[in-house]
């Protein structure tokens, strides 16, 4: 069986071992042919709280954990840079 894989963006990571991710869809109006940009927010479980804001990831669909969430983190593609 093929799982299915995701990149995103961490946007929130206030949660015990969670983390919301915002993916990006982008495609083409079929009338207008302007490039239309979508999000999609997804629940991900992050077992050990490594994720930050702004953290690149990679989501892998798994079996529900919880009401909302059903992706884990696979791994961490890229590290935000934090500025103070």
């Amino acid at each position: 069986m093929v799982k299915l894989q995701r990149l995103g963006i961490v946007i929130s990571n206030k949660m015990q071992k969670s983390v919301v991710v915002a993916v990006e869809y982008r495609y083409k109006h079929q009338f207008y042919s302007k490039i239309i940009v979508r999000t999609k927010r997804y629940l991900a479980h992050d077992a050990d709280n490594l994720c930050n804001i702004g953290d690149e990831v990679l989501l892998e669909e798994t079996r529900p954990l919880s009401k909302k969430k059903r992706w884990i983190v696979k791994k961490i593609l890229n590290k935000a840079v934090i500025v103070n």
